[in-house]
């Protein structure tokens, strides 16, 4: 990995990965990995039939990109849509969702946070186990 101020490319060995119950989240992009102020960037798979519960992001909008598999997004408490490869999702600020994987593989995701924060602070969600790099 580069040192940060002359640009920065990691993979997944070179970032710590946060294990969930449901499954596992690798940032690539964050102000403490690349040094990057105005976003974060991570990878997220879904195991099969799992998902997040509720939970929204003070102050952060995120987006959420389907790079494989098959889901259904809840946004703002309505009914949940079905998303599959191709599917980008945005989130406002504040606003409560969800992810649940309905298919029969792995549910790959990207997820942007603007600004970062949310991605320091699922590493104190109970449950929540962080295997460093």
């Amino acid at each position: 990995m580069q040192k940060p101020g002359s640009g920065v490319i990691t993979t997944t060995e070179d970032v710590d990965r946060l294990e969930f119950h449901w499954g596992k989240i690798h940032f690539l992009s964050e102000p403490a990995v690349t040094g990057a102020k105005r976003f974060s960037f991570g990878v997220v798979e879904l195991a099969q039939g799992e998902g997040h519960a509720r939970h929204n992001h003070p102050g952060s909008e995120e987006i959420i990109y389907v790079v494989s598999g098959q889901g259904e997004q809840m946004i703002d408490d309505q009914p949940p849509v079905k998303v599959g490869p191709g599917s980008s999702i945005y989130v406002p600020a504040d606003v409560y969702h969800s992810t649940v994987n309905t298919g029969t593989e792995t549910l790959q995701l990207i997820v942007v946070y603007s600004p970062p924060g949310p991605e320091r602070l699922l590493r104190e969600i109970p449950g929540c186990r962080v295997v460093e790099k």
